[in-house]
């Protein structure tokens, strides 16, 4: 879940650092913001207890959860040990506190309340897999939020491990009889030249000869051509709600019903 657990790289596309990122750039500002916006509105999805903010990379979004006054405290988890350090040193409070650890093998004494988890599950070799885990560390009636990509990024980004769908996403809460509670619908717009050319500070990490990786994988380059055909060059992305009902099935929401932003 992250380039290598001992770096800290700020231009990294799958590290982001605040202080040190560029304004008016796709993959700078804009995308803080959008991950910004995600953390906000898990903040205000936030049953009370403890909660969890796994994958946190840098820390910052774990004080925002921290904000929702029902929580009595935060642990951000990373695989990163730079990037714990950076965030108990920035971030770090009586009520915030962070660990080095692989998200797939944590495995804390007590169970969470609440599980957030921004824009991880698309790194991972078993995406369902990690979703089983993080509701194995979810008490009854707790809550798990995650979010992923909904448009192609697997062919820009070789960090990234699976496409998802809207739909695809959802039916991994269902899977695992979570009850669905309300979404946050993201669109992030760039512009193809600044990507291709990689004029961004934060671009130098996508993919290299990606001409050469659509020609050993058609089907990603069928994927592209018809998300741009369909949305256009924007990148899309769903924050997920879900509740642990514990013991049963639980009698899932129609998502379409209850989701907070299109």
């Amino acid at each position: 879940m992250s380039q290598n657990e001992h770096d800290l790289d700020a231009a990294s596309m799958e590290r982001i650092v605040p202080d040190e990122l560029s304004a008016n750039e796709t993959t700078g500002a804009e995308t803080l913001r959008l991950h910004l916006e995600r953390y906000l509105f898990a903040k205000d999805s936030l049953v009370p207890g403890t909660v969890l903010d796994i994958a946190c990379g840098v820390g910052y979004g774990t004080p925002l959860l921290a904000q929702n006054a029902q929580i009595t405290s935060a642990l951000g988890v990373d695989i990163s040990a730079a990037s714990v350090e950076y965030a108990l040193q920035r971030y770090g409070s009586e009520r915030i506190s962070y660990t080095c650890c692989n998200a797939m093998t944590f495995s804390p004494s007590q169970k969470f309340d609440n599980i957030v988890s921004l824009e991880t599950i698309e790194h991972v070799d078993h995406p369902q897999a990690f979703m089983a885990h993080m509701v194995s560390l979810l008490r009854p009636g707790g809550r798990l939020i995650a979010s992923v990509p909904v448009t192609p990024s697997v062919d820009a980004n070789p960090h990234h491990k699976s496409n998802f769908s809207k739909k695809g996403f959802l039916r991994m809460g269902e899977a695992l009889e979570l009850r669905f509670v309300t979404s946050l619908h993201q669109v992030q717009h760039f512009s193809p030249t600044a990507i291709a050319m990689k004029k961004e500070s934060r671009s130098a990490g996508l993919r290299g000869n990606i001409g050469s990786f659509y020609l050993k994988h058609p089907s990603h380059f069928a994927l592209r051509v018809l998300s741009t055909l369909r949305d256009g060059f924007v990148n899309k992305y769903v924050t997920a709600v879900w509740d642990n009902p514990g013991a049963g099935k639980a009698e899932a929401n129609t998502p379409e019903d209850k989701v907070a932003h299109d």
